[in-house]
């Protein structure tokens, strides 16, 4: 909105062409995101602790955990209302790929804010079931892989590259991009919503792989860097910097009232929905294999919960009674149960995080 603001005013003056800058406006949208998660945030807190929508917590989790319960939860609606703002007030409203992200954002935190609803009015740890979960987040991944593909107008906006070599690339059919997209949404989503098990655990590798996929955005979107860079180019991809920017924002700004000990947790409205947006923003500027590699921790939380319950079942059905490989899943409680504080655990997977993302920062250059 305020870009469409700054390009009339600077008919008459020129310094407002300043506004067309897009790394500028990506800091504003930081900035402002922050500013909201900074000046809502407190009144939301006291808002959800009136109403009593604390979080239920599970009895066959760690027993640590217990004095949790009843910590406000659903503050994920604080990060979904900073990024909207920040990317309505910031962002070119006429990029189509700023309108995708923006909506498919929002259509995760929608499922994700029914499933917290659940939890917190009959007080079901387990929210929406399954498998209702499960077909709503492939009604929008679907949506987006649709879009996306009737969107295309290059090779390259459906080709699958993979990263640190420079002519390793496989073109994809309609089809087959579709599948990818759809996968890889729903998965980063559900990913996210796995790890968001400790105070500020998902959401700092969150802001850090934002911040990543967003100068990928950039460089994706400039004809001379993704030349110079040897990434694809997808015009129109960098105003997505914008939004990237603005998610690392809000990030932050939630961070400040999610750190240990919370006052207030994400929920699912904000981890399905901040999940969902790094994989549309992967997919767009053609960096799947990147967000792998950066989501390593994302990763591994999930292929750890995927291993206890297949070993489980497995077991029982051989054995007549489940086996475990992990003390508990997802892993972030299997070192907890080894002993590892809650605030180590989240330390160490930021640092492990934090590398990750130098390690995929290093394939825009490393061809």
């Amino acid at each position: 909105m305020l870009l469409i603001l700054a390009r009339w005013l600077a008919q008459d003056i020129h310094g407002f062409n300043v506004f067309n800058y897009i790394t500028l406006r990506a800091v504003l949208a930081a900035l402002t995101a922050l500013a909201i998660s900074f000046l809502v945030g407190p009144s939301l807190i006291r808002k959800l602790t009136h109403y009593k929508v604390g979080q239920a917590v599970r009895d066959d989790g760690p027993k640590t955990h217990l004095i949790k319960a009843g910590t406000p939860t659903m503050g994920g609606a604080l990060i979904l209302v900073a990024i909207a703002i920040a990317t309505l007030l910031w962002g070119d409203l006429s990029n189509r790929y700023i309108w995708v992200v923006l909506l498919s954002t929002l259509g995760f935190g929608l499922i994700g804010m029914v499933d917290d609803w659940r939890k917190v009015v009959h007080r079901n740890p387990k929210g929406l079931a399954a498998k209702e979960k499960y077909f709503w987040q492939s009604v929008v991944g679907v949506g987006v892989a649709i879009f996306l593909v009737m969107n295309a107008s290059t090779p390259a906006e459906t080709t699958l590259y993979v990263p640190f070599f420079k002519h390793l690339v496989f073109p994809m059919s309609a089809l087959a991009f579709a599948v990818l997209t759809y996968l890889v949404v729903v998965g980063s989503s559900n990913a996210v919503n796995l790890t968001d098990g400790l105070d500020g655990l998902a959401i700092m590798p969150t802001v850090l792989i934002s911040g990543a996929l967003a100068i990928f955005a950039y460089a994706a979107g400039h004809l001379v860097f993704s030349k110079y860079l040897g990434i694809p180019y997808i015009a129109g991809a960098g105003e997505l910097a914008v939004f990237c920017a603005a998610m690392a924002g809000a990030g932050l700004g939630f961070l400040w009232f999610n750190a240990y000990p919370a006052e207030v947790f994400m929920g699912d409205v904000g981890a399905l929905a901040l999940g969902a947006a790094l994989g549309v923003v992967a997919v767009i500027v053609r960096q799947e294999i990147v967000l792998f590699i950066m989501s390593g921790v994302f990763v591994v939380e999930t292929l750890s919960v995927a291993i206890q319950v297949t070993y489980f079942r497995y077991t029982k059905n051989k054995y007549g009674q489940g086996r475990r490989i992990f003390l508990m899943a997802p892993l972030h409680h299997h070192y907890e149960q080894k002993g590892w504080k809650e605030t180590q655990v989240v330390v160490r997977f930021w640092i492990i995080t934090m590398m990750l993302v130098l390690v995929g920062l290093a394939s825009l250059k490393i061809r």
